[in-house]
């Protein structure tokens, strides 16, 4: 029986990585795990809080520690924080340890997604969210590149069309 490999989902945050990494999982028979939701369980506290009484740098801290860990895994799906890849040490393990697939999404599509959402502290308490978003887009972006094996759009298509592109793509990549 062929060795099962990870799928690691990277993209701004409201790409969709936590849906669509939930409904991959379940496709292929495999564990799936939200690396941010990992932290809330470790922590027992929310993003928001850590992030308040942490800053960004302790959150990125742990971030690194969790990926670390849950990239050891075999046969997962890991929808990753929006931030995640700004850790090199970070990026160098989602490469080796699986194939990554980049959600890639516009500034519009992320700010109706995020919108209502408090849980995302860079963009929650923000004057200007667009330019946020768009700043982060700048740095994060060619990062996101730099690893992806697959890059997906999921702005006009529903999560079910990007599970089964993604899923199409994987076979193509000896995956599926």
């Amino acid at each position: 029986m062929a060795e099962k490999r990870n799928i690691f989902l990277v993209g701004p945050m409201g790409a969709g990585k936590s849906t669509i990494g939930r409904q991959i999982a379940r496709q292929l028979h495999l564990d799936f795990y939200d690396s941010d939701t990992e932290i809330e369980r470790r922590t027992g506290a929310d993003i928001s809080w850590v992030f308040e009484l942490e800053g960004e740098e302790g959150f990125r801290v742990r971030e690194e520690k969790v990926i670390e860990d849950l990239t050891e895994h075999m046969g997962i799906v890991l929808a990753t924080g929006g931030g995640s890849i700004m850790s090199k040490e970070s990026r160098n393990r989602l490469s080796a340890r699986g194939v990554v697939v980049y959600l890639e999404t516009t500034i519009e599509k992320q700010l109706a997604r995020t919108q209502r959402d408090k849980r995302r502290p860079l963009i929650a308490e923000a004057d200007d969210p667009r330019k946020v978003l768009e700043e982060l887009a700048e740095v994060r972006n060619p990062l996101y590149e730099e690893i992806a094996d697959i890059t997906v759009r999921t702005d006009e298509q529903s999560a079910k069309v990007v599970v089964n592109e993604i899923v199409e793509k994987l076979g193509v990549n000896g995956l599926g």
